[in-house]
């Protein structure tokens, strides 16, 4: 069980730390509503990881990989729930950008925060599709498929955790330089077409 422990740890922290959404959300939501925040995006979003993970060690996933409607149906809500995440990002970085008071941008709750990262990957079917695939390849024979299954996705759990740390830790302690005014429009600009990019994506990818 080790061994397997082990080889599955290897795999999951190439993929972890992979740059992606939701490294991007971490690091957007630090900049713009500080650390907590950051960390409890962090926290979100292995949530949704670990909903997956369950839903794929239950055999949840397989059935609605098999469902094409209910696949589809899910694929297409994280896809609109990812674009209206990137329109929000670009037109807050367009509103600041005519903001003539210098008015400050209100910073994302702590709840907003922790429902925005669960949301992006519950939402997200492919996740579901990953773990389904990925994880019984590393379960030994013999091995309850479902306990080991969660062991794997607590480890995988833990390590995106260790990485969204670090990627709070130096997000924090360049906030200062990060969150100037048209740095932080910046930032918003890009993670909004971010955010878009990967809604399409989703939205057209089979």
């Amino acid at each position: 069980m080790l061994a397997a422990c082990l080889a599955f740890a290897a795999m999951a922290a190439l993929v972890t730390i992979t740059p992606g959404l939701d490294t991007m959300l971490v690091l957007r939501t630090t900049v713009t509503s500080g650390r907590r925040t950051g960390y409890l995006a962090a926290l979100g979003i292995a949530s949704g990881c670990l909903c997956w993970a369950m839903a794929s060690a239950a055999g949840l996933t397989a059935l609605l990989a098999a469902s094409r409607i209910a696949f589809d149906v899910l694929r297409v809500a994280g896809a609109c729930y990812l674009l209206w995440l990137g329109g929000q990002a670009l037109w807050r970085a367009r509103r600041k950008s005519h903001d003539t008071a210098g008015t400050p941008e209100p910073e994302l709750s702590g709840a907003a925060a922790l429902r925005t990262g669960f949301t992006t990957n519950l939402l997200n079917p492919k996740i579901g599709v990953f773990y389904m695939s990925l994880l019984p390849q590393f379960v030994p024979d013999g091995a309850s498929m479902f306990w080991t299954s969660m062991l794997f996705a607590a480890i995988h759990a833990v390590q995106g955790l260790l990485w969204f740390g670090l990627v709070v830790g130096a997000a924090g302690a360049a906030r200062r330089a990060l969150a100037r005014p048209a740095v932080k429009r910046r930032i918003q600009q890009v993670t909004g077409l971010a955010f878009i990019g990967f809604g399409l994506r989703l939205a057209i990818e089979r």
